[in-house]
């Protein structure tokens, strides 16, 4: 079972991150230790991970705001890792959405045991949140929302089916004869004004959120993100 969980390893000091990816892999846990400091929400939508081990102290933005960011896209557990150990960082972690906090230094079986059991916990109540992202947003399949930046938006069924469509195939054109099956999941004729007047709602609906064309229309054939 465990093989199912990944959990997403936001820390700058690459032995330590290294060697909790290695302690977790050992329990069968899948791993993603982030790359980029600057804009660790955008790592965390790819990766979609089943639980998050957050550091207190990182380049450009700390852990408590990566999680108040991630807080506004997903429900997903987060565990904050901190040198920083007193009762003020404690209280600071939990009122920004930590789920609970190791001090450093920490033995492994600590980490594997509280991970083990924060996750046990989290995934007897429904699955958690699936995320896919492009260019900064962030569609989120759980509730057919939208995120982009501070703002979020609700989509319609057929906004939701077109997105979710073009994101998982993003770099890469999808016919329109595709998103129509897609959206009527049929192969009956359906007018192509009809598809036309969707993609129309959701660009909308996209520059709303100040994603000015994110959707690129490819004259004759489809339509393609990222």
């Amino acid at each position: 079972m465990n093989c199912l969980y990944k959990i997403f390893i936001v820390e700058d000091d690459a032995v330590i991150a290294g060697e909790m990816a290695r302690q977790i892999e050992a329990w069968g846990f899948g791993t993603a230790i982030v790359q980029n400091f600057e804009n660790v929400v955008a790592e965390f939508a790819e990766c979609d991970p089943q639980l998050v081990l957050m550091d207190v102290s990182l380049p450009f933005f700390n852990g408590y705001y990566w999680c108040s960011e991630i807080r506004k896209i997903s429900k997903v557990p987060i565990i904050f890792i901190s040198s920083a150990s007193d009762n003020m960082n404690i209280v600071m972690a939990v009122n920004m959405g930590g789920d609970d906090f190791i001090a450093k230094p920490f033995g492994m079986e600590v980490l594997t045991a509280k991970i083990q059991a924060l996750l046990r916990r989290t995934y007897n109540f429904p699955a958690p949140s699936r995320l896919l992202e492009c260019s900064g947003a962030v569609l989120n399949l759980s509730d057919a929302t939208l995120s982009y930046e501070n703002e979020k938006t609700e989509l319609t069924k057929n906004e939701f089916r077109i997105l979710q469509l073009l994101i998982e195939n993003k770099g890469h054109i999808v016919s329109r004869e595709t998103i129509i099956t897609k959206l009527w999941e049929s192969d009956s004729f359906v007018d192509e004004n009809t598809l036309t007047v969707n993609i129309t709602r959701l660009r909308r609906k996209l520059e709303s959120l100040g994603l000015t064309d994110f959707i690129a229309t490819k004259k004759g054939i489809g339509y393609m993100v990222g």
